[in-house]
């Protein structure tokens, strides 16, 4: 009889956090390198939660000069290596509902073969004939496209990239609609990159999920502290900060024209750093001399993810900002901005409010994933899950 209750129990929870993720999407990205890793940090397919997530996105692939794919590590991608393709489309037999799709771009492919290929007629049909295939092959559900950006950095085309992004959605979506897969894209939440890169309206109606990039619009690369996602501007800060902030980018994209309900509202479950030019001095705006340092799984100056800032960094001054419902903490000359479970629960009721199509989450990987925190694994994600879904038992375990 206790086994059976115990058995009921944890279907009752399955059961339950299934039905959950299905009410608002929860779309999450699974960054492939992460498997090089070290120690807690290192991350692989088999510590995916298949219920967590509503989508699931393979990042990255990229893109060769004639609009072929290209496949940027073979090794962990195919099966006579780590296998990531093969073991991520057999999450779906464990849950059928969740979605499996590959994502296109990110930051360190830049701009240029983007905009070379979305120019051309005969490379825009090539690359989607490209996709279909690799959907088909490897058993995926969609694909998602991450230019970042249309029309800026080095490379780019101002002028003619807007409307040329639009002409390669359609390409897309004319080879993707009739066999039932999904077509989202990652896309800027910078009020003056969105009036660059997107004709809004257009790119709405073409996309079935629009994962808005609303983070880093602060970190080391400016003189002065800031946090990487606010939720809205800090009473203390000046004009040129005003946009820079979750609220304003999702109601301009809903301003310009895009449908609330194909919106996700994209979460770092990370950090940005500084190192205080004064230690004494760690108010927002305050000055620095740079990046903050590397933690030991990242690796990465600048940055930590929450795996690290919770376990590693526990002892440090908590501070949390009522004017712009987000946290951070100050150790010595260390500055981090992050999100936390209140953070991110604060942004789920939000895009409840705005009647968001759901959630995105970049990336799994820095979530506390093996919940060495609290008990917990991935604290981040279940309490967006819980308030986007109105779902408390996502915290049985």
């Amino acid at each position: 009889m206790k086994v059976s209750a115990v058995f009921l129990l944890v279907a009752t929870s399955a059961v339950l956090l299934s039905a959950s993720v299905s009410a608002k999407n929860i779309v999450c990205y699974f960054t492939s390198w992460t498997v090089y890793r070290n120690g807690n940090g290192q991350f692989d397919v088999d510590k995916i939660d298949p219920f967590l997530c509503t989508h699931i996105m393979f990042g990255f692939v990229g893109i060769t000069n004639e609009g072929k794919i290209n496949i940027l590590d073979h090794w962990e991608s195919d099966d006579d290596g780590l296998k990531h393709f093969s073991l991520l489309a057999n999450l779906t037999q464990v849950n059928p509902d969740l979605k499996i799709m590959v994502s296109m771009g990110g930051w360190n492919e830049g701009s240029q073969k983007y905009s070379e290929v979305a120019a051309d007629p005969a490379k825009r049909k090539l690359l989607a004939e490209e996709v279909v295939h690799f959907l088909e092959e490897h058993k995926f559900q969609g694909f998602d496209l991450d230019w970042e950006y249309p029309g800026i950095r080095d490379g780019s085309d101002v002028q003619h990239d807007p409307a040329n992004f639009v002409e390669l959605l359609k390409e897309l979506k004319t080879a993707l609609y009739p066999r039932g897969y999904i077509l989202s894209a990652a896309v800027s939440g910078g009020v003056t990159n969105m009036d660059i890169a997107y004709d809004v309206p257009l790119v709405s109606e073409l996309l079935d999920i629009i994962n808005v990039m609303v983070y880093d619009f602060h970190g080391a690369f400016e003189p002065f502290v800031g946090h990487f996602a606010p939720l809205t501007a800090s009473s203390t800060g000046d004009s040129g900060n005003a946009t820079l902030n979750v609220k304003s980018g999702i109601e301009h994209w809903i301003n310009q024209g895009a449908d609330p309900a194909k919106i996700h509202l994209g979460v770092g479950t990370y950090g940005r750093t500084f190192t205080l030019a004064d230690p004494d001095n760690a108010a927002l705006y305050a000055p620095v001399t740079g990046q903050g340092t590397a933690g030991p799984y990242t690796n990465e100056d600048g940055f930590l993810g929450y795996n690290e800032i919770c376990e590693l960094y526990s002892n440090w001054t908590y501070v949390w900002d009522v004017d712009q419902q987000v946290p951070h903490k100050v150790s010595g000359d260390q500055w981090v901005g992050y999100e936390d479970e209140s953070s991110v629960a604060v942004k789920a009721a939000y895009a409840n409010e705005k009647g968001l199509g759901g959630m995105m989450v970049w990336t799994l990987d820095t979530d506390d994933f093996l919940g060495n925190c609290g008990g917990q694994t991935y604290p981040l994600i279940r309490a967006m899950n819980a308030t986007l879904n109105n779902i408390t038992s996502l915290y049985v375990q």
